[in-house]
């Protein structure tokens, strides 16, 4: 594996590898990341990983300075693996004074956690765009428990570049709680919790899929059940089609989309 931390390296590389597959991080490796490793080892010749926590993807300052880092172990994770590239870039070196096009959402794409964390996926598409006009990837991975940042992804990066993102199902721990660098942040009763709570919105699902028509109603129900039961703040509980990720899902594919806080953390899933 070879390490990457500077700019004139990291186009050494690109220049020479025409068929990268690109897995895009924060850290803190799981299971999760592991699985994006592995199925961009096989769909293609030489995969690179950043691991970046980006700044300005965080709408709360101290959500980004006690965000879990723990890169000694990752390094260890990605070798085991045996990752092609590594690339470690700096605050700095990422943001250095280069006048680039603000991206903005359009107002039918504030839903969900762009309504309630202002500021991060303009944060999160420019992260990656940067990535991308650097790197010029061939496949970007990314998991399916933050599909609302997946589809937004999709839609800005594969209109733009040559680049395709790739989705994959989001891995789950023994509770079925989807793994997530937050979840550190959880005790095991708060994770004997969180797996409480994830199955019963699996059964929520099923009970919508079944009577779609009364799928408010339900959600109302499961919302005002899981608030009292577990003590917890609910952001949002919504029914998204899978095409547009508007509220329409009558005979369209769709999701049970979900962000609360378990003792001060916050948690997204989707089912």
């Amino acid at each position: 594996m070879k390490l990457i931390k500077h700019i004139t390296d990291l186009n050494k590389v690109v220049n020479e590898e025409k068929e990268l597959g690109f897995v895009p991080t924060m850290g803190n490796l799981h299971k999760g990341h592991e699985s994006l490793i592995k199925i961009s080892k096989k769909k293609c010749k030489k995969t690179i990983v950043s691991i970046f926590v980006n700044p300005t993807q965080f709408n709360n300052k101290e959500d980004y300075k006690t965000y879990p880092k723990s890169l000694t172990k990752d390094l260890k994770v990605l070798k085991r693996l045996k990752v092609d590239y590594t690339y470690l870039p700096t605050v700095s070196q990422i943001y250095k004074k280069v006048e680039t096009p603000k991206i903005s959402l359009k107002k039918s794409e504030i839903i969900l956690c762009a309504k309630f964390r202002k500021g991060h996926f303009e944060g999160v598409l420019d992260i990656l765009n940067r990535f991308v006009k650097i790197i010029s990837p061939k496949i970007i991975f990314m998991g399916e428990k933050d599909y609302q940042q997946f589809f937004l992804v999709k839609k800005f990066i594969e209109k733009k570049y040559k680049s395709k993102v790739y989705v994959s199902k989001t891995i789950r721990n023994s509770n079925n709680v989807a793994l997530s660098s937050r979840n550190k942040k959880l005790n095991q009763a708060n994770l004997k919790t969180a797996g409480l709570i994830t199955n019963r919105l699996f059964n929520l699902k099923h009970s919508i899929k079944r009577n779609k028509d009364k799928s408010n109603n339900l959600i109302i129900e499961i919302k005002k059940e899981l608030t009292k039961k577990f003590d917890i703040k609910i952001d949002y509980l919504e029914c998204r089609n899978l095409i547009s990720l508007k509220t329409n899902i009558d005979s369209k594919p769709f999701k049970l989309f979900v962000a609360y806080y378990l003792n001060s953390v916050r948690l997204i899933d989707n089912f």
